[in-house]
């Protein structure tokens, strides 16, 4: 079987890449029976000269191959037909956007797996980019604060060459005696979380958080049952509240009367209830000050994240009153971070962790006869159809919602 690693095509330009060269030199030491080859790129943050100094083959031609890997949406002109690709299709919530590029896939006959359909069988994901947007996310979030309180000022994370040296940066200055939310419980929070352990914050309980001050900074980690309760008061486990948000309301602002500062790491389901509405946000009790939403809601639950930011310009302000965008310096402004591509700041760090996971989960699948159900339960398409488990999407397709 031939693996093609193809080339990123979409604007703005990403980085990223799913096999780093030394991984993809354990994908062939692992799987001999495997042909590897990559598509030059003058952009992969990984040189065409680093595949080849592991012995991975350049081609400009990725026809012969059966599988080609890639990051982001894959133009539809590039599509080869009849092939199996691997990529973010950013589909599966029925974008209207990319509304063309499904049925592209399906008219080209190809066997489409989206990097987000490849879950366990209980549905978690398996692979992702998550733990970097988290480390990211809150690297600029601190970077935002020293901006809006003029008191430190971080280099952009993309001029940094990785993890430690973030670390580094943040370590560099003194922080004021912030309280900091962190919300969730994925992969995108414990990337956020490692970053504030490696400041050496401290954190404390729920229930300390709310009820005490500090001469130090400190973050409260908190999950959806701690700032949602049911309406009929019963209290359950996280699961009713996946399977049954609508019988939840907020219990967010109990959080923003101590809370200086909001990393948003939660991942939001349909129905679920908004942390903090604009009114909310008006309240004299509301006290936070500045906002990482790395989770990136637009008008969604986190009242203040009015659009997705850029790398290139990651702040602006929300201001409570006018319910509008204004310039973060503005002084009765909420400053905002809500870029929504967080992980291509961090190509090197990301492909590496993304490559790990995926020659640990999916790989294999091809090797071992897919005892797992990895590839069967992330198909989306085949001969041309929607599989089963994506059906749902039949009507999108057909461009009737």
């Amino acid at each position: 079987m031939k693996f093609g690693i193809i080339k990123e095509r979409k604007n703005p330009p990403d980085r990223r890449v799913v096999f780093s060269p030394l991984k993809l030199k354990e994908f062939k030491d692992k799987f001999p029976e495997a042909i590897l080859k990559v598509e030059p790129s003058t952009i992969r943050v990984f040189s065409d000269d680093a595949y080849q100094e592991k012995g991975i083959e350049l081609s400009e031609s990725m026809t012969d191959c059966d599988v080609l890997i890639g990051v982001k949406e894959v133009p539809i002109e590039a599509l080869i037909p009849n092939k199996k690709y691997f990529f973010f299709s950013h589909t599966i919530k029925k974008q209207p956007y990319n509304r063309a590029l499904i049925q592209a896939v399906l008219h080209k006959n190809i066997e489409l797996y989206d990097h987000e359909t490849i879950v366990k069988d209980n549905g978690m994901r398996l692979i992702g980019f998550g733990r970097y947007a988290g480390i990211v996310g809150v690297y600029n979030g601190f970077r935002a604060i020293g901006l809006k309180l003029n008191t430190f000022h971080l280099p952009k994370a993309s001029t940094l060459d990785g993890q430690p040296e973030l670390i580094s940066k943040l370590n560099s200055f003194q922080l004021p005696n912030f309280k900091i939310l962190l919300t969730g419980n994925g992969k995108v929070a414990y990337g956020a979380k490692e970053m504030l352990d490696a400041m050496k914050i401290r954190e404390v309980s729920v229930a300390e958080y709310l009820q005490h001050t500090y001469e130090e900074p400190v973050y409260c980690l908190a999950d959806v049952l701690d700032y949602n309760k049911r309406k009929d008061h019963q209290v359950l486990d996280n699961f009713d509240f996946y399977e049954h948000p609508e019988n939840y309301q907020s219990d967010f602002m109990r959080f923003a009367k101590v809370t200086d500062f909001f990393i948003a790491g939660h991942f939001y389901g349909n129905g679920a209830p908004y942390l903090f509405t604009r009114d909310d946000a008006k309240s004299k009790d509301f006290k936070i000050q500045f906002v990482a939403d790395i989770s990136c809601d637009v008008n969604g639950p986190v009242a203040s994240t009015l659009r997705a930011s850029t790398i290139a310009a990651p702040i602006y302000g929300y201001h409570p009153e006018t319910e509008s965008e204004v310039d973060y310096t503005n002084k009765e402004a909420i400053v905002v971070m809500a870029v929504d591509n967080l992980p291509c700041e961090l190509p090197k760090d990301a492909s590496e962790g993304f490559g790990e996971l995926f020659l640990e989960h999916v790989i294999p699948a091809f090797f071992n006869k897919d005892k797992d159900g990895i590839l069967q339960r992330a198909k989306m398409t085949e001969k041309g159809k929607l599989t089963q488990r994506f059906s749902y999407l039949q009507a999108y397709v057909d461009g009737k919602e």
